[in-house]
């Protein structure tokens, strides 16, 4: 398993490599001059105050030495200029054209945010969904059954940002159920937190445990069918012990391969709820950053955390599939 754990690693940072090189040729060797959306912001930009930024952020050197110097910054920090000079410490993503400020110190002022998102609407699409999966498949063939999928189907054949426009229209605004649907820091307490990210959480929670729902059934009906579930039966062991003792945990290993990328999505920017629900996360300040003039630094930014993110959860997901199911066992 060390062994395993180790060559995931090391495929991981390799990958993670590959990534930070296509963001920096994507975002900073493309046609346009990166140095231009910088020279608009105050709206006076001339071919003389252009040429100088470019000299300044450096964009005249060669492509390998712009590189090494962006990525020596994510490990030991860089001076970076354009007109003041900043110290940007380590990681070191940028200064942001449009606040002035550290890319990183912005990033980790928004993470929190869709964390919170994240965590609240993942657990309860993957704990109703499974549920859900479970009981069809439980009472498969039945009238329940066959309501439960059709549910499922007629609720995810609506787009997602219909639903949650929807929710924040009648439950939020017209209704006054859910008044408050903004982010509140732990440290305004618990109850704040709790209650201002609810509606949103149930919106995106009960949205994706339709397709969760389907999974699970899907995966438990094949697991009820194999050899060892008939013989567990036949030998007198509880329903409910061998649904969810034996069943349940073979069926589920798939399900939390799709979460464990679901939820990585989520972190790395859950775009149309916090900007429906108003919720300044990672998602609604990329989304910002790519309103003109466009902020190049935040969007690199943005999608360099995203791939980490998804690579990361990938590991994740593989090391824990050892540990649910019995019968996968890493080389």
């Amino acid at each position: 398993m060390l062994g395993y754990i180790v060559r995931r690693l090391l495929s991981a940072g390799l990958v993670v490599t590959l990534t930070s090189m296509i963001v920096f040729a994507l975002f900073f060797l493309g046609p346009d001059n990166p140095a231009q959306p910088l020279c608009d912001i105050n709206g006076k930009c001339t071919p003389e105050r252009l040429a100088l930024l470019t000299e300044q952020l450096g964009l005249n050197d060669t492509v390998y030495h712009q590189y090494w110097i962006w990525l020596q910054g994510l490990f030991v920090g860089r001076e970076i200029s354009f007109g003041p000079i900043y110290q940007c410490s380590a990681p070191c993503l940028g200064i942001s054209y449009s606040t002035r400020n550290e890319v990183t110190a912005e990033l980790l002022d928004k993470f929190p945010a869709t964390l919170s998102l994240a965590i609240g609407g993942s657990l309860i699409y993957l704990l109703v969904g499974v549920f859900l999966g479970t009981m069809a498949a439980r009472v498969r063939g039945t009238l329940a059954d066959r309501g439960l999928v059709t549910m499922s189907l007629i609720v995810s054949s609506i787009p997602y940002y219909v639903l949650a426009i929807l929710a924040w229209i009648y439950l939020s605004l017209e209704w006054q159920i859910f008044p408050d649907t903004t982010y509140h820091p732990l440290t305004d307490g618990i109850g704040a937190w709790a209650y201002g990210l609810l509606l949103p959480w149930l919106v995106l929670g009960l949205a994706q445990s339709t397709a969760y729902a389907r999974y699970t059934r899907g995966q438990m009906v094949e697991t009820l069918g194999e050899d060892y579930i008939r013989t567990a039966t036949a030998k007198g062991v509880a329903k409910r012990k061998v649904i969810f003792q034996h069943a349940l945990r073979a069926a589920i290993v798939p399900v939390i391969t799709i979460f464990g990328l679901d939820f990585a999505f989520l972190l790395a920017g859950t775009v149309v709820t916090e900007e429906i629900f108003d919720i300044d996360g990672i998602g609604q300040w990329g989304i910002r950053a790519l309103r003109a003039p466009v902020d190049f630094p935040v969007v690199a930014a943005t999608v360099l955390i995203g791939a980490v993110i998804i690579v990361i959860a990938n590991i994740i997901v593989d090391i824990l599939y050892s540990f649910i199911d019995p019968r996968v066992r890493v080389s």
